[in-house]
């Protein structure tokens, strides 16, 4: 198969189409078989992406209007500003807070596999206990914005879109 290049947004055109006080994400790549994915995130001025970290993805960020800062699991600071460009190397620990202007940005990464169910590789098959249950309900940890199946077990933010997660 031959794939065929194409136009998928005008970064301009959409962030001038945006409504004004529209936060989360503004677009998102969803192309049928890419490897990638990728979103264009708007908070707005003073908006916070809580402290959280990426264990299996490196993510590259790239500010592309307004600006703010980023905490770093190292207690730095980072400033960010329109065309800064940002690599978040996998299990680095960050936190974004927007400027008095608001902070947008875009955020490219690998794309993670699906879930699925079905049998566990043979190296981590083990003898069934008969301990009986039900599997834990994992419905709390899915983003109800773009449908990412968060890391962390008490999300206060998601790490791919911004948007918070209802409170329990």
């Amino acid at each position: 198969m031959n794939a065929t290049p194409q136009v998928l947004a005008v970064l301009d055109d959409l962030l001038a189409s945006a409504a004004p006080g529209e936060r989360g994400a503004l677009w998102r790549l969803a192309e049928q078989g890419r490897e990638l994915d990728a979103n264009v995130v708007r908070l707005p001025p003073g908006g916070l992406v809580g402290e959280h970290q990426e264990d299996l993805l490196d993510v590259l960020l790239v500010v592309l209007a307004g600006g703010g800062s980023m905490r770093t699991g190292s207690g730095g600071t980072l400033d960010l500003a329109a065309t800064t460009v940002v690599w978040l190397p996998r299990t680095s620990r960050r936190a974004l807070e927007a400027g008095p202007h608001g902070l947008t940005y875009l955020t490219v990464h690998r794309r993670r596999p699906g879930l699925a169910i079905g049998p566990a590789p043979a190296a981590t098959v083990r003898a069934p206990v008969d301990e009986g249950g039900e599997a834990p309900c994992m419905l709390d940890l899915v983003c109800p914005e773009c449908g990412r199946l968060s890391a962390d077990r008490a999300p206060a933010f998601c790490s791919a879109c911004g948007e918070p997660f209802p409170q329990r």
